[in-house]
């Protein structure tokens, strides 16, 4: 018997230190607290709708307004739903980085939307700078 596993694509991969086998990533993934993956994908969320809204360098090519709608709109209902759970030391930052991206998201549209109208303002309620 060999001690090479297969991996997802078909090749036998061997089990070590480089690449670790499934049942090794979930005991890892199970270690991690929930605030810390909670904050890790808000914080993704944060930069991919950043890029999108043009923030990045060389923003203009990478600008996207109906991409960063939808992030900034699935970030609102994860800071949201998860206020509670990961406490205000960490709500709060995440609040002030949804603020700043509802608020660059109005100014870099053409067309504003109405207040309470913008990307997760259902959730968080109307904006204003």
């Amino acid at each position: 018997m060999s001690d090479a596993t297969p991996s997802i694509n078909g090749n036998a991969e061997s089990a070590d230190q480089t690449n670790p086998g499934f049942d090794t990533m979930t005991r890892d993934i199970a270690d991690v607290p929930a605030v810390e993956v909670i904050t890790t994908v808000a914080v993704h969320l944060m930069s991919a709708a950043a890029v999108n809204l043009g923030l990045a360098e060389e923003g203009e090519q990478h600008k996207d307004l109906d991409e960063a709608r939808k992030l900034i709109h699935a970030l609102a209902g994860l800071v949201t739903a998860s206020a509670t759970e990961v406490s205000n030391f960490h709500a709060a930052p995440l609040r002030d980085g949804l603020k700043s991206l509802q608020l660059a998201f109005r100014e870099a549209s053409v067309v504003p939307d109405e207040p309470g109208q913008g990307p997760g303002e259902k959730f968080t309620g109307p904006v204003f700078g």
